[in-house]
């Protein structure tokens, strides 16, 4: 995507203030005796801001408006060290809801829904994103919070909720309860936003057909405002994202230059109008592609692919570079298994070695499905993983996100 005149005037201003904050940003412009830009080529010099440069800044060395403007902060989990601090003044605040609200729109949400927010509340930004989205946009909220899946299974039915906003794993699980308890019939719901983790086909395929719903994939990360910045519409080619906020580039991640629409590559994103911690060139580490062309919908509004992954999701397993989505490509071709798997990566007797855990039904022969998946891996991956088969339901199941990949060979 091209940057337009209006964007780079945006960006100026966020320069100068960054600047006159004397931010981490700004320090990085000063140095580089950049004032302004006035082209693409100018916009693409400047510096890429990353997730340490903002752990740094902690606990307030992001703000940029003054202390007095700032009505809220949020934080990143901090579960890999500090967490990211982000401050936001009310301006912040009202632009995420009116993004949110979109998003809803987008997916022909309508303020006669009633929508049951199953996301954490407080310093994440997810429930209180999807809340300030759903009133903005006149909506019922029934603000449940995380867990609890009794109450959340009895709010669900005696409100007649017509929205599910939640992880996929919590999505899963609720489907799979639903289904347990014989109370499909009691359920009034209609679609299902998702955000906050990568899925897979399979995974949607299982919630949607399980919960007879429209699915859509939400997109955000809190240090650019959280969820609600892009979402699919009914067409499901690619989620639309809201450029009157945000400048998005893809990159290829090893040289960081431009790749061209429709080419796969990491997300870069800039805020053009966020005033309490505003970011330029800010490396998202997520995979995905900008889709060239206009959305049947008609929408102006410009659309990433799902996400693929990310650049630090890869493992390297004896001298071979893997992403769990080639993992779950392969799994997509066995019907007999299910959405959910589990890989373990150990350090055993000098070699690497990786278990896959995949569910199935007890109807097929356990060691022939095992040995055919591990086939496919070595034929198409290039080394044969140990895989373990094991009944429906007996992986874990998370109210928040699934814990995929565990690596014991750091633990």
């Amino acid at each position: 995507m091209q940057i337009s005149e209006l964007q780079i005037s945006q960006v100026n201003k966020q320069i100068k203030a960054l600047i006159k904050a004397g931010s981490f940003y700004g320090r990085k412009l000063e140095d580089a005796g950049i004032q302004s830009v006035s082209s693409q080529e100018d916009f693409e010099k400047l510096p890429f801001s990353e997730k340490n440069d903002l752990r740094e800044a902690y606990p307030l060395g992001l703000m940029t408006a003054p202390e007095e403007d700032i009505v809220r902060i949020h934080s990143s989990s901090g579960t890999t060290g500090l967490p990211v601090i982000i401050p936001y003044t009310a301006k912040d605040v009202e632009d995420w809801a009116v993004m949110f609200a979109r998003c809803y729109e987008t997916a022909g949400i309508t303020n006669k829904d009633r929508i049951q927010i199953t996301p954490g509340y407080g310093l994440w930004t997810a429930g209180i994103g999807f809340q300030a989205g759903a009133e903005k946009l006149g909506a019922m909220v029934i603000p449940m919070g995380p867990g609890n899946t009794d109450k959340q299974l009895q709010m669900m039915t005696d409100m007649k909720s017509t929205v599910i906003c939640a992880t996929s794993s919590y999505a899963l699980l609720l489907a799979e309860e639903i289904e347990k308890r014989g109370i499909k019939d009691k359920i009034c719901l209609k679609k299902g936003v998702i955000g906050s983790e990568r899925w897979g086909e399979k995974m949607r395929q299982r919630i949607r057909d399980e919960l007879g719903i429209e699915l859509y994939d939400i997109y955000g990360l809190t240090e650019v405002y959280g969820p609600g910045i892009g979402i699919n519409c009914s067409y499901e080619t690619g989620m639309h994202y809201w450029d009157d906020y945000l400048y998005i580039e893809i990159v290829d991640p090893v040289t960081l230059k431009p790749v061209p629409d429709g080419e796969l590559g990491e997300i870069v994103i800039t805020t053009l109008v966020k005033e309490g911690a505003p970011l330029i060139r800010y490396r998202t580490h997520d995979l995905s592609r900008i889709i060239p062309g206009i959305c049947p919908c008609g929408s102006r509004f410009p659309r990433l692919d799902i996400i693929m992954g990310r650049t630090d999701d890869m493992m390297k397993i004896k001298g071979v570079n893997v992403f769990p989505s080639q993992i779950e490509e392969i799994l997509r071709e066995f019907p007999e298994v299910s959405s959910e798997y589990q890989i373990r990566i150990s350090h055993l007797d000098g070699r690497d070695t990786m278990r896959l855990y995949v569910e199935t039904n007890g109807r097929v022969d356990f060691l022939d499905l095992a040995k055919r998946i591990a086939g496919t891996v070595k034929s198409r991956i290039g080394f044969t993983p140990l895989v373990k088969v094991v009944e429906l339901g007996l992986l874990p199941r998370s109210e928040k996100k699934s814990k995929r990949v565990i690596d014991e060979r750091y633990e």
